[in-house]
């Protein structure tokens, strides 16, 4: 944050000039946000956290995952006396999955001296501001993007979820293990997750021997009719379409629609699934959502130490299951607690070294790991899928993949 600290330093070489100048000897009112950058050790000041998420638009629900898991970590923390002996502060801003909102609060953040930021929950938005934490030397540990290109080998930037390439790979080795030969994809073609998925899955077939017979894709995910891509699946004959989309585009479209045109295989996608029973459109036929699977970062019904006392905190806080959002957000807290401790200051460069020191390991709610050299956690993945009677659409776990066969 080099640019941050000179202008700092030259606004107060020009206080100084104007209060020799004026007489006036009231010293200028205290920031209402410390600066989370300075490393200072003193007791009293707080931590600062920055936090970039969808908190409003299309995909909220991410947003409020994150903010949620957050602040329950947040909570816990303080009430155990902070980190470094000092309390943890949250300032929260709203990119409305929007790359170019985004980049606004990644600003708005660093205006306010934030060194240590967790976001974004999307890819797309994710990617709209990496290079500005590098340039800004500003902490970037994401929840939930996913794409490859997210994260590089020494920089700033890190992610609390698995990449893209595990994910897409863990989809096409179950289709192999399934029995599926000959498989279809329907993806977004201008979504950086999307088609990040799309390349992964395709290229894990071919290496198991899983053979694309057909590919449909859109220009937008404001798209709302899917039911030509579908019924190119039906045509081409396939029981199992690779589908990878967010919440709002699979629960009131994709779904819905594929099986009206007559497709009844198996529809599977990936983390951007978390949530869709929520979205479902009042008045759908829900047993459509039987045969849909998906991998996610962790299943909220492990009975370990550390998802169930997890799972448990959240509902008491908030009366609702965490979604996967809210445990990667939760954990990001930890991770940067781990590091802090580790660097034993809250300054970014310092942080960023403890993060990227490939040895630490991390005990988290979605799993006990440590990061690569590119930021990115080595850990497993949950596949589950939908299940409906018609009245409700619940989630079970179908598997835990920890390595690609």
């Amino acid at each position: 944050m080099k640019k941050w600290k000179l202008l700092s330093m030259l606004l107060v070489i020009c206080m100084v000039f104007s209060l020799a100048a004026c007489g006036d000897s009231a010293a200028p009112a205290a920031s209402s946000v410390s600066s989370a950058g300075s490393g200072a050790e003193s007791s009293g000041e707080p931590i600062v956290i920055g936090v970039i998420s969808p908190n409003t638009g299309a995909l909220a629900a991410y947003g409020n995952g994150i903010v949620t898991g957050v602040d329950l970590a947040v909570e816990e923390i303080n009430a155990a006396g902070g980190i470094l002996g000092r309390p943890v502060e949250v300032i929260k801003t709203d990119d409305q999955s929007d790359p170019t909102e985004c980049l606004n609060a990644f600003n708005s953040l660093v205006s306010q001296d934030v060194g240590l930021i967790i976001g974004s929950a999307t890819s797309g938005c994710t990617s709209a501001i990496t290079d500005a934490a590098n340039e800004e030397e500003v902490c970037l540990l994401s929840p939930t993007a996913t794409a490859d290109s997210i994260t590089t080998e020494d920089d700033y930037i890190f992610r609390a979820c698995y990449a893209d390439s595990f994910q897409g790979a863990i989809a096409a080795a179950y289709a192999k293990q399934a029995g599926y030969e000959k498989v279809g994809v329907v993806y977004c073609a201008a979504d950086v997750y999307s088609k990040g998925l799309f390349d992964s899955f395709s290229s894990a077939c071919a290496e198991y021997g899983v053979e694309v017979v057909a590919s449909e894709s859109t220009a937008s995910l404001d798209v709302q009719d899917y039911t030509n891509q579908f019924t190119s699946m039906v045509t081409a004959g396939v029981d199992f379409v690779y589908a990878p989309f967010y919440y709002d585009v699979i629960g009131p479209y994709v779904v819905p629609q594929a099986r009206a045109a007559g497709y009844t295989g198996v529809i599977m996608g990936a983390d951007g699934y978390d949530t869709t029973p929520d979205y479902v459109v009042e008045g759908a036929d829900l047993t459509a959502f039987n045969d849909v699977y998906w991998t996610n970062h962790y299943d909220p019904s492990d009975t370990s130490e550390k998802v169930s006392s997890f799972v448990s905190a959240y509902e008491a806080k908030y009366g609702s299951i965490p979604s996967a959002f809210g445990a990667t957000g939760y954990d990001c807290v930890y991770m940067y607690k781990a590091a802090i401790e580790a660097a034993g200051t809250d300054e970014s460069s310092a942080v960023r070294d403890a993060l990227a020191d490939t040895s630490a390991v991390y005990e988290c709610v979605t799993g006990t790991f440590s990061l690569d050299e590119t930021g990115t956690p080595v850990k497993g993945a949950a596949i589950i899928s939908f299940v409906s009677d018609g009245s409700t659409v619940t989630s079970k776990l179908v598997d835990v993949v920890t390595e690609l066969p």
